[in-house]
């Protein structure tokens, strides 16, 4: 079984290592399908955050025809805790990528879509023309594809958030990642109040909205309850909650594994709330089932269903 180092409460400089529980466990990546979405990215020269995030689920997705594509290249400005994202001095804007990204979309014929970025904080618009003419690009080539973009935080600045509105994709994400009093650490160069205000901005702006949260890095439950509340009252339709996995030993250790039965007590809490859509489970990240997430009040009507059953 994999171990992961996480914090020694004897000696908080020195990793001890623990298994990863058995809910953890993720399948290879195999198939037929795979092969076709790996021969695609490398095709077309494109980058994805399940590559480059490391994520547990890509073997699914990846098999079931679908991957979420990152745009602006793959180096990122920001140096976050957590992410596995390389940081350093990104290559030139890339004008050309748009019609790329379309263009593997539309060969792989998925019916749902998403897209991110890596932040791009050296460009005074923060990449937000290439967010604008990614979405263009793709909805001109995909009429029938639904499409979700998971954006930065541009700073705040709403000018360049509001290209990302004006091109209108179906749902627009943006991460808080973790709770307010661990937000310094784990996001280095973001803000709390900065992103639940992105958020705002997005409802505002007519958008359906998403974001995400990760578990395991030392917050409270009543932290992570508070968090979801923030969330909901800034206009927050959907949230996803994932255990925080350690990318490498210079990332951030994991503080604790959370169960599966906390993951479903805070999925409860979200739509007690109010939320419409709570994705809550060890190996949730961002994109997961994304495709669900873009029709409103479905979550909360399968919720419904599940407590009228019991």
């Amino acid at each position: 079984m994999i171990e992961l180092p996480v914090t020694s409460s004897i000696n908080p400089a020195a990793p001890a290592r623990v298994k990863k529980p058995d809910w953890l466990r993720v399948k290879l990546p195999i198939g037929e399908n795979y092969k076709h979405v790996r021969g695609l990215v490398d095709t077309h020269k494109l980058h994805t955050i399940c590559e480059s995030g490391n994520c547990p689920n890509m073997g699914e997705c990846w098999g079931a025809g679908t991957a979420t594509f990152m745009i602006l290249g793959n180096v990122c400005t920001r140096s976050c805790g957590f992410c596995a994202v390389a940081t350093g001095r990104p290559e030139p804007v890339d004008w050309d990528e748009p019609q790329r990204v379309a263009e593997a979309i539309h060969l792989m014929k998925v019916k749902h879509a998403v897209i991110t970025s890596v932040d791009r904080d050296e460009l005074k618009d923060g990449g937000a023309e290439i967010w604008h003419n990614t979405i263009r690009a793709v909805k001109t080539l995909n009429p029938d594809t639904t499409l979700e973009t998971l954006i930065g935080d541009f700073k705040g600045n709403k000018p360049d958030i509001q290209r990302v509105i004006e091109a209108a994709p179906e749902v627009v994400s943006h991460n808080i990642e973790t709770v307010e009093c661990l937000t310094r650490k784990v996001r280095i160069q973001a803000k709390y109040w900065r992103s639940m205000e992105v958020i705002r901005t997005l409802k505002e702006g007519g958008m359906r909205t998403k974001s995400g949260i990760m578990l395991g890095l030392g917050e409270t439950k009543e932290e992570v309850l508070q968090t979801l509340r923030d969330l909901r009252d800034n206009g927050c339709d959907v949230v996803t909650i994932g255990q925080y996995l350690q990318p490498t030993q210079k990332h951030l250790p994991v503080q604790r594994f959370v169960h599966p039965d906390e993951f479903a007590e805070y999925r409860e809490a979200g739509y007690e709330m109010g939320l419409d859509y709570v994705e809550s489970g060890p190996l949730v990240r961002s994109s997961y089932h994304s495709e669900r997430h873009v029709f409103a009040g479905l979550g909360r009507l399968e919720w419904e269903k599940s407590r009228s059953a019991q």
